[in-house]
């Protein structure tokens, strides 16, 4: 399986990633990418740039060194709410949103119903395209619940090349995208793939979702980052465009 697009990555402007927007782009075709997307944390995740840094996307050329851009946010789950900490109208106006949960701004004493009912919230908000990593055992979640509603709201769960690594801080991950992996075979839901960058040398890498792709069998017409089209079909503001 041939991935094409690499939907979470984090350049300087992030706060506590290490790489310019020009070296992730570089690197990503180095990596053999058609699509890289910057989806810079939202501004309640300490360190992390403000509004006005979102607002000033059309000045950023849409193609580096070969490689196609999408411009957007990670935006930050504050509550079993599903508030959000940037404007519906901000959020219109990128070309891709996901929305994760964090510790420093979500908290974890949550519970598994609770952190189900903030990612269903969420699913819900039209303007969100990916649930970015909802792999974290800190984060208990129903996956049938969580995979059910992304079905039903037409959401991207995310398969999350960090969270898979061996030295991650996220807890059960292997074990949690493996069940979301065959709940997403029997719902027919599609999933994406993000390295979660943090610097340029990983940008483009997949090595971990790879091995839980093959080990699982998943089948490559749900994965959406094999062809930018069948992605397109999942970003909002290319279907309303």
């Amino acid at each position: 399986m041939r991935l094409i697009a690499d939907t979470h990555a984090h350049t300087i402007a992030s706060g506590h990633a290490y790489s310019s927007l020009k070296e992730m782009a570089y690197a990503a075709s180095k990596n053999g990418l058609e699509v890289l997307s910057l989806t810079e944390h939202a501004p309640q995740m300490p360190g992390s740039c403000q509004e006005i840094y979102f607002r000033n996307f059309n000045v950023i050329p849409r193609e580096m060194h070969g490689v196609k851009l999408l411009l957007g946010t990670e935006l930050n789950i504050m509550n079993p709410n599903g508030d959000l900490d940037l404007s519906e109208s901000l959020c219109r106006n990128l070309d891709i949103v996901i929305a994760s949960i964090h510790s420093p701004c979500y908290g974890l004493d949550h519970t598994r119903e609770e952190n189900t009912k903030a990612y269903t919230a969420v699913m819900k908000k039209p303007y969100v395209d990916i649930i970015g990593h909802p792999d974290d055992g800190r984060f208990p979640v129903d996956y049938e619940v969580l995979v059910q509603t992304a079905k039903e709201t037409k959401t991207l769960l995310e398969i999350n090349n960090s969270s898979l690594r061996p030295d991650g801080f996220r807890k059960n991950t292997r074990e949690n995208v493996l069940q979301m992996l065959e709940l997403c075979k029997q719902y027919e839901v599609c999933v994406t793939t993000g390295s979660d960058a943090h610097i340029d040398v990983d940008a483009g890498n997949f090595s971990y979702i790879k091995e839980v792709l093959e080990f699982c069998k998943f089948p490559e017409e749900l994965v959406v980052t094999t062809d930018f089209n069948k992605l397109k079909e999942f970003l909002n503001n290319y279907k309303e465009s």
